[in-house]
């Protein structure tokens, strides 16, 4: 099968929402710090958002054992930005 005829386009959708969720996020927590707000702070309070959804959506449980593959993909860079390359 060529990547054509395996491709879905449902995870393009759940991507580009992502992306978009992601943009929201960003944008809300540029402007709490613009307000004067520590970034550790809004950080502190972006994550306590982001786990009570996640348990109100998929329990204690499930969402104890996402957070478990949290430290590998932090040490692994997952989360770190680098500066790009300029030309």
């Amino acid at each position: 099968m060529t990547d054509f005829e395996t491709h879905d386009p449902a995870l393009d959708s759940d991507q580009e929402a992502k992306r978009a969720a992601l943009s929201y996020v960003s944008e809300a927590f540029a402007e709490g710090c613009l307000d004067g707000l520590d970034g550790d702070c809004m950080a502190q309070a972006a994550l306590f958002a982001a786990f009570q959804e996640l348990v109100q959506t998929y329990g204690e449980e499930a969402t104890a054992r996402y957070a478990e593959g949290f430290p590998e993909r932090i040490r692994g860079g997952t989360y770190t930005v680098r500066p790009e390359a300029r030309h």
